[in-house]
């Protein structure tokens, strides 16, 4: 498994310590759950913008989308 550094200061790597201590986890599991949650939310953010970019603008109550799921 390939091995990747991050340098920071002491006063964030304490925090970092401290969290990951905090969560239950290591700082690794730590690390790389935050690094693949903002890879995610970056993704998530661009599905988006192309939603609304193709957004017709019609919208449907709840009422009518039950009316066609029964």
């Amino acid at each position: 498994m390939p091995t990747m550094t991050i340098r920071m200061n002491a006063q964030d790597a304490e925090l970092v310590r401290k969290f990951a201590k905090f969560e239950g986890v290591t700082i690794s599991d730590f690390a790389r759950a935050a690094i693949l949650e903002k890879i995610e939310d970056a993704y998530d953010l661009q599905e988006l913008r192309e939603a609304i970019a193709h957004d017709s603008g019609e919208r449907f109550s709840i009422d009518e989308i039950l009316d066609e799921l029964a």
